[in-house]
């Protein structure tokens, strides 16, 4: 792997993990955790998205829409562990 494609990831991670903090209103995990999320998001949105029928588009913003909508389900999921 390319250092500037892990740098691209880290930081679609980061701007996924902090629109998804902001989106499901303050459940995140800090900047570190943050990227984490959004970096799991972005692999769990590339596990689902294309099983439901949908496909990333080419580009960046496409991108971090998707990783965001990952981290959403994500931060969901753990809230809901956290509840049980």
């Amino acid at each position: 792997m390319v250092f500037s494609s892990v740098l691209a990831m880290i930081l679609i991670g980061a701007i996924a993990g902090w629109l998804s903090g902001k989106i499901m209103e303050g459940r995140g995990f800090g900047l570190l955790g943050n990227i984490i999320v959004g970096i799991v998001g972005a692999f769990l949105a590339g596990m689902i998205f294309p099983a439901l029928g949908f496909s990333v588009a080419g580009g960046i913003f496409s991108s971090i829409l998707f990783a965001t909508l990952g981290a959403v389900i994500l931060l969901f999921v753990i809230g809901l562990i956290r509840k049980a």
